[in-house]
């Protein structure tokens, strides 16, 4: 039985956040008065609001210089559901890359482009630039629904892809911020040159739906105080994880019939990945299955669970504040009850659909109408001109050349569509100039890595990111050859603080930021991001890297099943199975013979001191190695990395 909901009594005590958008007259104040304003940076109400504009204030942190100003600037974040840049929009975006930012464009994992420094003076003018050339960025960041991702990929022969597609742009549509504020401030009240959205999309706008709306007000699905943290959804095929559908709030999965006729969609809810590192209260979670829904019901079912976010989400603690707590909180047979109730009907049960499988879309593909399409890696998301690589300019003149359009990739690559055949050998060569690898030249741990923007512009980053993976992941290839794994390779990300927008939680090897120069280790994911990894491992610093994953390589090596992925074994084996073997491993090049000997510390000590780079074997005494071996656990560290530090300090008290 379906039972319309009440909405909870207003919460006495609410966050300071909450205030600011009370105050903001739909998102206009500060915002409207500041930008006038000759100053360096906003207000503290100001850059509240300023974010659901799609804008973050920054300051660069290699620019610091005690007892002066911040060297203040602003990233723009695009909203481009599934992904979708028109060639207009692009060269739009590297032109304004270079007369008013930092000559770059990063392409997000959520499918969007960030424009990064910025400064205010110029942050009207490049919005409207943005805006005039079929763009926006209304809704990219705040508390409210973020960029509906959906997979990259422009095939025109398989129905469910475009109708993921579609339907990612009318959710889109369904949950952008209705506020003039937006064109008021930016176009001066000129309304934007945009589609008008769908009648059906309108039309469940408008649907009041047991209380899933207000009426009569400007913002009809958000009120006054829009949603209590950022939300995030996105529309994929069965299969099809390429957009890591179990890290969002919502997940909508297109259900099809035989002949590829779209009948509903397969909901998931509440998952997300940002969590606090020493508050067990704040955690990563991926989405469960909530139910079916079909197609003439699904705008009505996604109003319902973000009304039930709106109205019972936390508005006090803002790290408790993202739907996943909620379903954690009430289980998800309260949740779906209470989005029935909105809803004004029950869910079906879950379609059967295909295990989902990472993809990523790189090298040639066939649309499927006689036209191409080529996903290009981007690494790191970051596309610039440096030295041989010249990703920039070769983007810029494929799309200023054939007009073609683009669409990120949920692992921040994009890829150019709509490429006649007879143009391939064209872009090509491009690429080629350019110095762009093609798929098959590329590392694979490249190629499956993602890391955060982090240091210098991020201002909640702790650590180095996307300026460190390079150097990360030659360090990985170089270990993972030395102990015989030449070919392996695994999905690794990297983020300068747990928030986890490079989504580390669902990686088989993830280094999470958590104080300078060092990483919380996280371990156990599959590869097709299905499964949170775990962490292994607190502050283990950056120069730790060999010889705290050389053991657990080799272990890997030692002990994997046929095909076995290194994140299904180290969820295979278990965390206790990995620790007690790098705590007891010693490197190939050093072999510790247990054997019972009868020397003394210092002799112990100076036969240890040959140890190099042949194979030797020593002894110590039992109680000795009982004691190694319980440093060994109690620190994390393997025992040969023990001796030798005290090697080291016993050779210099000789000298």
């Amino acid at each position: 039985m379906v039972t319309t909901p009440t909405p909870p009594p207003t919460t006495p005590k609410v966050s300071k956040v909450e205030g600011i958008k009370e105050r903001s007259q739909q998102l206009r104040q500060p915002v409207a008065t500041e930008i006038l304003q000759d100053t360096t940076h906003f207000s503290e109400d100001g850059l509240q609001i300023l974010k659901f504009h799609g804008s973050y204030q920054q300051d660069n942190r290699d620019n610091r210089v005690k007892g002066q100003e911040k060297d203040y600037q602003f990233m723009l974040r695009t909203r481009n559901p599934g992904g979708y840049v028109p060639s207009q929009l692009y060269l739009a975006l590297d032109r304004l890359a270079d007369q008013y930012g930092n000559h770059t464009l990063r392409a997000t994992t959520r499918q969007g482009f960030q424009l990064h420094g910025v400064l205010k003076k110029n942050l009207k003018t490049v919005l409207a630039e943005v805006i005039r050339n079929l763009g926006s960025t209304l809704g990219a960041c705040g508390d409210l629904n973020r960029n509906v991702m959906a997979p990259p990929a422009p095939f025109k022969n398989r129905p469910e892809y475009q109708y993921a597609m579609e339907y990612a742009n009318n959710i889109a549509d369904l949950l952008t911020p209705q506020t003039g504020a937006y064109y008021e401030i930016w176009l001066d009240g000129e309304k934007a040159i945009s589609a008008e959205p769908k009648p059906e999309v309108m039309a469940a706008l408008r649907r009041n739906g047991n209380g899933t709306i207000f009426h009569n007000h400007e913002e009809p699905i958000y009120g006054n105080h829009y949603m209590p943290r950022k939300f995030k959804c996105c529309v994929t095929v069965p299969g099809d994880n390429s957009v890591d559908l179990f890290s969002q709030d919502v997940s909508l999965v297109v259900i099809t019939n035989e002949q590829g006729d779209l009948q509903g969609f397969n909901v998931y809810a509440g998952g997300g990945l940002g969590r606090t590192h020493n508050n067990e209260e704040t955690f990563a979670r991926i989405a469960d299955p909530i139910g079916y829904v079909e197609k003439t019901d699904v705008y009505d079912l996604v109003k319902a669970i973000v009304a039930t976010q709106r109205d019972y989400g936390d508005r006090y603690n803002r790290r408790h504040a993202r739907m996943k707590y909620l379903l954690h909180d009430w289980g998800v047979d309260k949740f779906r009850q209470t989005v029935e109730g909105y809803f004004g009907k029950s869910l079906q049960p879950m379609q059967p659909t295909l295990p989902f499988k990472y993809e990523d879309f790189l090298g040639w593909h066939e649309q499927g109408d006689g036209k191409l399409f080529l996903g290009i890696s981007v690494q790191n998301g970051r596309i610039k001109d440096e030295g041989t690589l010249q990703l920039k300019t070769a983007l810029r003149e494929i799309v200023e050349t054939y007009s073609l359009p683009m669409f990120l990739t949920p692992n921040h690559n994009v890829i150019v569509a709509e490429i006649d055949p007879a143009q391939k050998d064209a872009i090509q060569a491009i690429l080629d100039r350019c110095g762009v690898q093609k798929e098959t030249e590329i590392d694979p741990l490249v190629r499956y890595a993602m890391a955060c923007p982090a240091l210098p512009t991020c201002g909640l980053a702790v650590t180095e990111s996307e300026r460190a993976i390079p150097a990360i992941l030659n360090r990985l290839r170089l270990l993972l050859d030395k102990v015989g794994l030449p070919q392996e390779h695994f999905v690794t990300r990297m983020t300068g603080c747990p928030n986890g927008c490079a989504r580390p939680y669902l990686a088989e090897l993830g280094f999470v930021g958590q104080k300078p120069g060092c990483y919380q280790l996280w371990l156990g994911a599959d590869p097709n991001q299905t499964r949170l990894s775990e962490p292994y491992l607190d502050s283990m610093p950056i120069e730790n890297l060999e010889t705290t994953l050389e053991p657990l390589f080799v272990f890997f090596k030692q002990q994997r099943q046929p095909g076995e992925s290194f994140g299904d074994f180290c969820h295979r084996v278990g965390f206790e199975s990995l620790r007690n073997f790098a705590t007891t491993y010693v490197p190939e090049a050093v072999m510790l013979d247990v054997t019972p000997l009868e020397v003394t510390a210092p002799e112990a000590a100076t036969i240890a001191a040959t140890m190099t780079k042949s194979r030797h074997r020593i002894g110590v005494r039992n109680e000795v190695y009982d004691r190694l071996k319980a440093a060994s656990i109690k620190q994390g560290k393997p025992m040969s990395e023990i001796v030798n530090a005290a090697l080291e300090v016993y050779l210099q008290s000789l000298e």
